[in-house]
């Protein structure tokens, strides 16, 4: 095989398979290649994948050892996508009643969603996250998204138990914004006892739904490492209940009156 086939079946090969440990032998018996050979070709992959922002190799010595494909972000990838993020999200044209945004648009978008799950990959690729958990149902392509660059599976929490996941879990919880009492299951065999967890949704206003996510996790022994959410809403008359967590977007004022939407940088590129 020519350098240049293989320098392209290994990068592909690392992408498909992040935060995987993948040894040298690996390689040099997959594509007939001596290791010395192989570690020139990773060095030249490495040094792309930082030179485009898309992420590093990690080198791991040892017999047990190998190279790992870290997918982050550039902070300067980051500024771009979360600005353009911002301006879609101040067309007024999004305001629906009761002051909601409408943001079906973008969760629609894959290749939108595969770069949030980049960004949110970024910062929790250090955690080592176990599992990604969100709640049904609009946080769930997110979550999918962030689970294919940490390569670990999604855990979604339901508002009502199915049938088909046999025995569950369930709490119930002070919804942030609407003050009521719901309900959230989880499948015993869906969580195992002590896992590291990230959880991903798609809005937050006071923290109400995660607060209740974390709650049930501790049913399990389950230890938040991380939380994201896409957009973050400011609210002087209710007090946040989560204060550990990764924003992309914070949407400061909603003025339906006067038609207009403030949008700003959530705290992601702070951290």
């Amino acid at each position: 095989m020519k350098r240049s086939d293989r320098l392209v079946a290994m990068t592909n090969y690392l992408i498909e398979h992040p935060m995987e440990l993948v040894s040298l032998p690996f390689f040099s018996t997959t594509y007939s290649a001596a290791k010395s050979s192989v570690s020139e070709d990773l060095a030249i992959v490495n040094k792309m994948f930082q030179q485009e922002g898309i992420g590093y190799l990690e080198s791991i010595s040892g017999a047990a050892g190998g190279v790992k494909y870290i997918p982050t972000y550039s902070n300067e990838n980051s500024e771009v996508f979360v600005s353009n993020l911002c301006n879609r999200l101040e067309d007024p044209g999004r305001l629906l009643p009761g002051g909601y945004l409408f943001m079906s648009d973008l969760l629609g978008d894959p290749q939108m969603v595969r770069n949030i799950g980049r960004l949110f990959a970024t910062a929790f690729s250090s955690k080592d996250i176990d599992v990604v958990v969100t709640v049904a149902t609009k946080g769930i392509p997110l979550a999918y998204a962030v689970a294919s660059f940490l390569n670990v599976p999604v855990v979604i929490v339901r508002r009502d138990p199915k049938v088909t996941e046999g025995s569950t879990v369930s709490i119930n919880y002070v919804s942030g914004s609407s003050r009521k009492i719901q309900t959230m299951v989880l499948p015993k065999r869906s969580l195992n006892e002590g896992a590291k967890v990230c959880i991903i949704d798609d809005f937050m206003k006071a923290g109400g739904t995660i607060n209740g996510i974390k709650n049930l996790l501790k049913e399990f022994n389950a230890k938040v490492a991380g939380i994201g959410v896409l957009v973050e809403a400011e609210d002087e008359e209710e007090d946040r209940v989560v204060d550990q967590y990764v924003s992309l977007i914070k949407i400061n004022n909603v003025d339906v009156k006067n038609n207009h939407i403030e949008v700003k940088k959530g705290n992601f590129l702070n951290e």
